[in-house]
């Protein structure tokens, strides 16, 4: 790659974005979050285009990192930080750095497995699905969208993403093409989000050449297939007309209610794992923490205090 003193912010992002899709594999929702802090970065530590990223020095570095810490959570920092790692790594491999620079950022603490997954309690899940409704075309769309995140776990992209073609109606199977770990799975298609399904399609979905499933219904854009943020909003509206307040309103609170309800169920963390869509068994080991009758199995008796 040649780089010179001219290139902008957006051409800077835009080449190491295509860098991590063709090398890496890096799903596209991954990659957004990571470009966004990476065109802060060269902001705060460049300013304005054209950017030289060569005068890119471990001051920048340090002096981002722990900007970054005072301005986000603990959860955050991280990602934060792994995303300018990545780009410091980028640039060494394409010979604009030849020292190992991404060596100064500092480290930030982060103790896995800190906190508890935070879903919707039994009585919030059964007010949400309970006040879903198919009075009108749309609502059978968000109906069918609400019960495919809470019954399957899928991710709001993943929806986003699902096609007529995926569904194989004979063998009660959908196929998820692309995972956040941009590996493919088939997954069964319950009962009740299958009717939803065909609900949706025989009386709702507007006439289109999409094959993306969930399509929006309102001029301008009529037939235009939903984004991720549009699925977001859909599920945020949901928990909205249900009238109940869980600590996280989007669609990772019903993937987390999914997977502690399996928990609860006796399903191991591998099948967990699958259903998911999480590439090893580390990021489903948060959902042990909900697990209250083998932790009480396993729990010790509290000694007494003597006086």
């Amino acid at each position: 790659m040649t780089v010179h003193a001219k290139w902008t912010a957006k051409a800077l992002v835009a080449a190491f974005g295509d860098y991590q899709r063709r090398t890496r594999g890096v799903s596209d929702g991954t990659l957004r979050y990571c470009e966004r802090y990476v065109r802060m970065f060269l902001r705060e530590s460049l300013g304005g285009d054209p950017i030289d990223v060569r005068k890119l020095r471990p001051r920048h570095v340090i002096g981002f990192v722990v900007s970054m810490s005072t301005r986000y959570g603990a959860s955050t920092v991280p990602s934060i930080s792994s995303a300018v790692r990545s780009y410091l790594r980028y640039l060494r491999a394409t010979g604009i750095f030849r020292t190992h620079i991404e060596r100064a950022i500092p480290r930030t603490p982060r103790w896995r497995l800190s906190t508890l997954p935070k879903g919707l309690t039994d009585e919030q899940h059964r007010e949400l699905l309970g006040s879903l409704d198919d009075s009108t075309p749309h609502r059978r769309r968000d109906r069918a969208i609400v019960l495919c995140i809470a019954g399957l776990g899928l991710r709001a992209g993943e929806v986003a993403g699902m096609c007529l073609d995926d569904i194989d109606w004979r063998a009660g199977s959908i196929h998820v093409r692309r995972r956040k770990t941009c590996r493919g799975a088939v997954l069964p298609l319950p009962y009740d989000i299958g009717e939803s399904i065909v609900a949706y399609l025989r009386d709702g979905r507007p006439r289109t050449a999409a094959r993306q499933v969930f399509v929006r219904h309102y001029r301008p854009s009529v037939g235009v297939p939903l984004t991720r943020s549009a699925i977001c909003a859909v599920v945020r509206t949901a928990i909205r007309r249900a009238a109940i307040d869980p600590p996280h309103r989007g669609p990772h609170a019903l993937r987390h209610t999914l997977a502690t309800r399996m928990v609860r169920r006796g399903a191991s963390f591998r099948e967990i794992a699958d259903v998911l869509g999480h590439q090893g068994i580390s990021s489903t080991e948060i959902y042990a923490k909900v697990d209250l009758p083998s932790l009480a199995a396993v729990a010790l008796p509290w000694p007494e205090v003597m006086p």
